[in-house]
């Protein structure tokens, strides 16, 4: 948390007057590893509410609670570690991120070939560095190939849901990302829309199909849960393409995704400095993006995959901003 708000905001205030926490949290989980550098023992509630798991048992996810768990106390340690930089720390900087190495070598170690049979062991291995820069490409080929085996139903519980669909984009996967988002069917984001869903609900499938709700699960049954709502962040950046290149927005990044058949996307912030905003149709073959950066931001453009580049400018001064590409 005391990193997301930093990046929203760019207080290093807020990060000094955490940082002590934050260091206490990965000191005390990196004292849980066992001796090969992972963390399979303790009670872990490993990947929530993965669809797979019967609906009396919702830790018994299909990816491994011990890979999960690991997976975390490296990615923990790397945010400890760029904390510790931007808080001119180097020799904290240096020790944290030779632990996130150390375990997400350990990791990779013990679970590569189960993380690369789930969503969320996927998913994970490409957003935490868990697998390496050479199996990073193959990694996200074999989540490509889990969605479109799956139909395009997601299967990811609540600590992979966040991360799904940026492992996706990033690993040049647009298309299956879009495949998830859209879907319709039971497990998916918008099977609750279609279901009368105003606001996200704990389980995927708190309403069944036939329009009955998921009694089994009675005891746990919220309707008004965020966590598969941290999609949201996905349809900012990446379906929109806004997102922060410097903390604070003081640099704007600008690289909208389009896919999916949509024919149009928006999205602002209210940053310090103002209003961000970006907004891009397609008309045919012509896709026309359009941005605002607020007084005192500077900005880059990057644009999607399968379009015409614009010459490159540099940096982007604040105001109103018009590319007009073309499909190749």
């Amino acid at each position: 948390m005391p990193v997301a708000l930093f990046e929203a905001y760019g207080h290093r205030t807020l990060l000094d007057r955490h940082y002590p926490a934050m260091r206490a949290w990965v000191e005390f989980t990196a004292n849980l590893l066992d001796d090969d550098g992972t963390r399979s023992g303790n009670a872990q509630l490993g990947d929530w509410l993965d669809p797979a798991a019967p609906p009396e048992d919702p830790s018994a996810a299909r990816t491994d609670s011990g890979y999960v768990a690991t997976a975390f106390v490296a990615h923990s340690a790397r945010l400890v570690a760029d904390a510790a930089r931007e808080l001119g720390l180097a020799a904290d900087a240096e020790r944290y991120e030779q632990l996130s190495a150390r375990v997400a070598d350990a990791a990779w170690k013990k679970w590569g070939a189960h993380a690369r049979t789930t969503q969320t062991g996927c998913a994970l291995a490409i957003e935490f560095d868990i697998a390496p820069a050479t199996e990073r490409a193959p990694v996200g080929e074999a989540l490509a190939a889990l969605v479109r085996d799956n139909g395009g139903r997601i299967g990811t519980g609540f600590l992979g849901t966040p991360f799904v669909l940026p492992a996706l984009t990033d690993t040049g996967h647009v298309a299956e990302a879009y495949q998830l988002l859209l879907n319709t069917e039971c497990p998916g984001w918008l099977y609750q829309i279609a279901h009368g869903a105003t606001t996200m609900w704990e389980r995927w499938d708190a309403i069944r199909p036939d329009g009955t709700v998921h009694l089994e699960a009675s005891s746990m049954l919220s309707f008004n849960h965020y966590a598969y709502g941290a999609v949201a962040n996905w349809l900012y950046r990446s379906v929109a393409g806004l997102a922060p290149a410097a903390p604070g927005y003081r640099e704007v990044l600008i690289a909208p995704r389009p896919g999916g058949g949509l024919a149009n996307a928006s999205a602002s912030v209210e940053t310090e400095y103002g209003t961000a905003s970006v907004a891009w149709s397609i008309s045919g073959t012509t896709l026309t993006v359009e941005a605002e950066l607020p007084p005192g931001t500077t900005g880059q453009f990057v644009a999607p995959d399968g379009w015409s580049s614009p010459e490159p400018g540099g940096a982007l001064g604040s105001g109103r901003h018009r590319w007009v590409l073309e499909r190749v």
